[in-house]
This record gives C-alpha cells, structure tokens and sequence, in this order.
C-alpha cells in the first residue's frame, strides 16, 4: 500500500517511518533539505519540494497513493492548500495533524474530516493510563469505543471468563489474555481457564463501561 507523508518533522517523521517499518511503501515530501537528507537512509523515497504546488503532488506519484498524512506544523494555510490538493487528485483518505479546533473546522469545511491532534491525544491517553494503576495501555479506535490492557483484578484471579460474564455484566469483550511473565498471548483465550495474577487482559468496548473496568479491584 502506498502512503503520502507530507511534512517531516516530528510527527510526520515517526509517522512515515512506522509505516516503512510495516512495509509499506512511503513517499515522503518535505520542502527542508535538511529534513529530507536525515531520512533519506530510514525510507526509499524522501523528496524535497513544496507540496503546496499541486504538480510538486503530482509528480511524486501523490495520485497513487491511497492515504495520505499531513503534517506542516503550524502553517495552517499550507495543510490546508495541501490537503485541497490531495483531494482534487482523488486520494481516497486523508489525514492532517492539526494545532487547534478552528484549523479542524476549516479542514472539515473542504471535506477532510480526518483530522489527527497528536499532543492532545497522547495527553488524553497518558491521563487515563496515569489515573488507573491496573491499566497497562489504552487504545481510542473510535467514537466512543476503545480497548484497554489490564491487569486482572484481584478478585478475578482464579476465575474463568465463562464465570465472570464479562460481556453481560461490564457491556466489555474479551480480545485476548496475555501472560506477562512468558508473554504468551492467547487471542482466543480458553473460556474455562482459569485467570492467573500474572494475566493480562485485553478488552474492547465503551469508553465509560472500560473505565468502570478499570476501577474493579
């Protein structure tokens, strides 16, 4: 699959090398040599010029490529300049980081409402984590929908899932069981197994009924 990444600073750098890592292939585009030149060894295509013309876009392939991830700091105008421009070149998802609510508004306005608040996400996810000692991790996949690691509540312990009920009694799903001390993973967990203390449990649900999880001792 082929990604567009346009801006490489922090963001747009981690975010461009993830996806190499993935094997996908990347072009990313920069108008700072500097930038450009420092992950010139991490991906294959690192490009310099101004994706704010939209033939710059063009002849970087920006037309085949399916997603595309805006990240131009705080210039405002250019993230949007660019992302009309992926549009009209018909990239079917496209993703701007984002540094305030009215630049979100403008962006939705022309139609690109996928748009990516990284400091304030990651600030959101860290409270959460910070503010519940069982949790391990947190994941938004969605409106209202998240899936959170944790560890088994003590009074779980020696427990089946089949007995806990968890679907009917937290409104939560059981995605996977993982034993931390052989970090052995079980994607489909045995219902009738019991739950040891140093079992993890990876659940997907509501934010609010994932949170209620999370306070059971």
């Amino acid at each position: 699959m082929r990604f567009l990444v346009v801006g490489l600073g922090n963001f747009g750098a981690s975010v461009a090398e993830g996806l190499q890592r993935l094997g996908h292939e990347v072009v990313a585009l920069d108008r700072d040599l500097d930038k450009v030149e420092g992950m010139a060894a991490v991906l294959s295509h690192a490009v310099l010029g101004d994706a704010t013309d939209p033939e710059v876009l063009e002849r970087v392939g920006a037309a085949e490529a399916k997603v595309g991830i805006v990240s131009t700091g705080d210039d405002v105008s250019a993230s949007v300049l660019i992302a009309i421009s992926l549009r009209d070149l018909g990239m079917e998802h496209i993703y701007v980081k984002v540094v305030s609510d009215l630049q979100a508004r403008i962006l939705d306005k022309i139609g690109v409402s996928n748009t990516v608040f990284p400091e304030r996400e990651s600030a959101q996810l860290l409270a959460r984590r910070v503010s519940r000692a069982s949790l391990l991790s947190y994941f938004e996949l969605g409106p209202d929908f998240s899936a959170q690691e944790m560890v088994v509540p003590e009074d779980w312990v020696g427990r089946s899932l089949r007995e806990l009920e968890l679907p009917r009694r937290h409104n939560v799903s059981v995605v996977a069981v993982r034993d931390y001390l052989s970090d052995h993973m079980e994607p489909i967990p045995d219902p009738d197994a019991p739950l040891k203390e140093s079992d993890t449990l990876l659940l997907a649900g509501r934010a609010t009924d994932l949170d209620k999880v999370a306070r059971i001792r």
